[in-house]
């Protein structure tokens, strides 16, 4: 029997419970700000539940979507700025669940690090909080492994799961037809994909992090660690006016790939590149990668990071409503016969 004195404990093998549970603590205020109707118990069971009747379902279909951040996790840790990365783990997860034409109920994050900081831990799980609360979504549950050996130093990983809901036969895309208007929505800068290809040009550049930003203010390191913008309360506004065919967000794989997902078979699209400003964080990877402009095209939102396709008739009307929600709003182009994504003008 091993001597009690002597005896190895989980905190000697680099986990401590005591801080989880403080961490737990810390953020049961902030899940509380997400609450919503449907909700039915908080943090700290061995599950979550939500109930739809409450939330006002009557014959729901219930929709899913999981995201991480991508590797612009690896600036957030490198400049300690780790407060607005849940916002960015947030939106990946309900922008995508908001173009089925679903309304984001909850949301649960997995959270992983070697060792458990607790500031750290709280500005990160308070940003979920932020982008919950920003989006409708309850923060009802979450895991935080906390794994020695399995990250370096202040690493961490970040994971989300939301769980949205939609009356049986609303789901999107629908009706998209010949001649529907593109209707672009502005992106917040890079948002959170193409963050790989990021960190290879500020490497050409010779920047680091904390350098002035060559393309705005602040340092660098702040400037491309803006949240991803979140659609979702004025998606589902102009959803609920009428006129919505489909929804489109984009990430990886930029315009040129994202739009085609929503299109039926035997239609395309023509979108004007000349229809709205490249933002300067754009053009300056651009020229500073001597990049060409397909690849910026298919890698980055460019400036576009939400595509609502609207009834022509409905274009003016949506536009008018969008722009009232907070939203920059372009009309980019139209639905075509064909297939793909052909372009006129030029960004670059």
């Amino acid at each position: 029997m091993t001597n009690g004195k002597n005896g190895l404990t989980y905190a000697d093998a680099g986990v401590d419970i005591d801080a989880g549970n403080a961490l737990v603590d810390r953020i049961k205020p902030a899940a509380k700000r997400t609450a919503r109707p449907g909700v039915m118990s908080g943090l700290g069971g061995f599950g979550a539940l939500f109930d739809l009747k409450g939330a006002g379902y009557t014959d729901p279909v219930l929709v899913a979507a999981t995201d991480g951040v991508g590797t612009k996790l690896r600036i957030a840790i490198d400049t300690g700025n780790v407060s607005t990365i849940g916002i960015d783990l947030v939106a990946m997860c309900v922008n995508d669940l908001v173009c089925q034409g679903a309304e984001p109920l909850f949301f649960l994050d997995y959270f992983a690090t070697g060792k458990l900081e607790l500031d750290s831990a709280t500005a990160i799980i308070e940003g979920i909080a932020k982008g919950c609360e920003l989006s409708g979504c309850a923060l009802i549950g979450g895991e935080t492994a906390e794994m020695p050996g399995m990250y370096h130093d202040g690493d961490f990983d970040l994971a989300g799961f939301a769980v949205g809901a939609m009356e049986r036969g609303a789901d999107l895309p629908a009706d998209v037809a010949e001649g529907d208007v593109l209707l672009g929505l502005g992106s917040n800068g890079v948002h959170s994909n193409g963050y790989s290809l990021v960190r290879k040009v500020v490497e050409v550049s010779g920047l680091g992090w904390d350098a002035d930003c060559p393309f705005g203010e602040g340092t660098l390191g702040e400037a491309l660690l803006a949240p991803t913008r979140l659609y979702v309360t004025q998606a589902l506004a102009a959803v609920r006016a009428g006129g919505v065919h489909a929804l489109a967000h984009i990430t990886g794989g930029g315009l040129t790939e994202n739009l085609p997902r929503v299109l039926p078979e035997g239609l395309g699209a023509t979108i004007d590149l000349s229809s709205w400003d490249l933002p300067p964080v754009f053009r300056w990877l651009a020229e500073t990668a001597k990049m060409e402009e397909a690849e910026l095209l298919k890698t980055f939102n460019s400036g576009i990071g939400m595509i609502v396709v609207v009834a022509a008739d409905r274009a003016d009307a949506l536009a008018e409503l969008l722009t009232a929600e907070g939203e920059t709003v372009t009309r980019i182009g139209t639905v075509t016969k064909g297939q793909g994504v052909a372009y006129e003008g030029a960004l670059l």
